[in-house]
């Protein structure tokens, strides 16, 4: 529950009042408001729960009419009318009429058995005009906790730094994401533990062809898709955002951003090593894909730009560089001047084309495109993309 502010100039709450709370249920993702009286000895009643996502309501001054959004993967979010009761929501706009000259796809929250023995959750995109009985190329794209996303909408739009999940699962991938539970110590294995199980059971499902299995995350998520191709060969291809390849040299940098040194979030926080790199130096090791670049098989491709402030660009380099010196498919795109995400829309586009036609080429057997095939000499970057198909 999350108390809504209703009043954009209230400074207080009044103990007397009844307030309006936002809801979300964390066992079948609904979402939806209860009401609540302050000063009376009760939980909070429902007056709405459903499965979709809302917006924050805004209130008109002078009277009780509420304005908001409602979405969920397919509904994308237009704006309602109601009132406190919430008892009916009367749709006033209709921003994106041109969806249904589109396939779009269906989503569902599944679980399965972790390698830790215990269940866990995630979310299955699967295509319009589903065939359970067809083979499907799969992607994976995770981060730390996606099942919350159930009813979260796509838009078709060019994405920052991950795939489009409306785009992809219309072209006819299947798109799995994951939930990943942490050990402190161990977070390659643990992302390991419990995303290739979830595969797995969806290999054995039917629908899913085991040889045109790729992956894709970005960040936290970028240095998981690289632990996991270091560490398994069922992969046919995969992408890396802007991943730490190499925990011993990242625990001495800092976050250019903010220049924060970069060690507590392995000793403390996100990269749940849970010590320093003195006290634990093999965990260090353990964890990372660099120590583990000749075992890697799968055709990566990798996104680290030059201005980067969370993750340092030599992350980058390194990885890139070790898989080149030992022969390995890889690929590595740098957009000059661009953060740790894509910001500028031009560079968005030509990642979403970069991205798409890699995977492509290994999950749906199409030409590879000339960056691929041929690269792009520094003197041509700017003037030629080669995005064509290399056809010969």
């Amino acid at each position: 529950f999350r108390y809504v502010r209703l009043d954009p100039e209230e400074k207080f709450l009044n103990p007397d009042a009844t307030v309006l709370l936002d809801a979300f249920s964390f066992i079948d993702k609904s979402s939806g408001f209860y009401t609540m009286k302050l000063n009376a000895n009760q939980p909070p009643a429902k007056i709405l729960m459903e499965p979709f996502d809302y917006s924050n309501p805004q209130k008109s001054e002078g009277s009780t009419r509420l304005i908001l959004t409602r979405s969920n993967f397919r509904e994308c979010p237009d704006l309602y009318v109601t009132d406190m009761t919430m008892a009916k929501l009367e749709r006033i706009s209709d921003i994106n009429p041109q969806q249904k000259e589109y396939l779009w796809g269906s989503v569902e929250l599944i679980s399965w058995i972790a390698a830790d023995g215990k269940p866990i959750e995630g979310l299955l995109y699967k295509p319009e005009n589903f065939d359970p009985k067809k083979k499907y190329p799969l992607i994976s794209y995770f981060y730390e906790r996606m099942s919350d996303n159930l009813h979260r909408y796509y838009a078709p739009s060019p994405p920052s730094s991950s795939i489009n999940v409306a785009l992809y699962v219309s072209r006819g991938y299947v798109v799995f994401e994951p939930d990943i539970r942490y050990q402190i110590g161990y977070p390659g294995k643990s992302a390991h533990d419990c995303i290739i199980p979830g595969i797995l059971k969806l290999i054995q499902s039917g629908f899913i062809d085991s040889s045109r299995i790729g992956l894709q995350g970005h960040s936290w998520g970028g240095y998981q898709v690289a632990y996991l191709v270091a560490n398994s060969k069922m992969f046919a291809a995969a992408e890396a955002g802007a991943p730490v390849a190499n925990m011993t040299s990242a625990y001495g940098g800092i976050r250019w951003e903010s220049g924060v040194s970069r060690m507590f979030q392995y000793e403390k926080t996100q990269s749940r090593i849970g010590a320093t790199l003195w006290e634990k130096p093999t965990l260090y090791v353990e964890n990372s894909a660099l120590f583990r670049a000749p075992n890697i098989e799968t055709p990566l491709l990798m996104l680290h730009n030059d201005a980067d402030g969370a993750v340092p660009w030599y992350q980058g380099i390194e990885m890139f560089s070790a898989l080149r010196r030992l022969g390995k498919p890889v690929w590595m795109l740098t957009y000059n001047n661009e953060a740790h995400g894509l910001r500028q829309r031009k560079n968005q586009k030509d990642f979403a084309i970069r991205m798409l036609q890699f995977f492509d080429h290994y999950l749906m057997d199409q030409p590879a495109p000339v960056w691929m095939t041929k690269g792009i000499p520094a003197i041509e970057k700017g003037k030629t993309r080669g995005h064509e198909l290399d056809v010969r």
